[in-house]
């Protein structure tokens, strides 16, 4: 009797560990970097001439907010940038 419950248990923790770590995966994967698309590319860009920026490499949203790699300041320094995800204004800079 004790070696079926002890079966049984084990089961049920192994099926309990699974359907937690699946729970945790599943925020993690909704804060994935998501690459700007050319919609939000240009409004990125739109923001970074404002600000005095010439160009970027890349730009992806990640955190909440839209992280932007390598943008050319008017010093001719790259930047790494933080912008707002709704007003697209610049919240963080970074040299790199």
């Amino acid at each position: 009797m004790t070696d079926r419950w002890t079966r049984s248990a084990c089961l049920s923790c192994g099926t309990l560990a699974f359907a937690a770590l699946l729970a945790l995966s599943i925020p993690l994967a909704a804060h994935a970097d998501e690459e700007a698309g050319p919609e939000d590319r240009a409004r990125i860009m739109e923001a970074l001439q404002a600000a005095g920026y010439s160009s970027f490499e890349e730009a992806e949203m990640d955190d909440g907010v839209w992280e932007v790699d390598d943008a050319i300041g008017s010093d001719g320094r790259e930047y790494d940038l933080k912008l707002d995800p709704d007003t697209f204004e610049i919240i963080e800079v970074e040299e790199d």
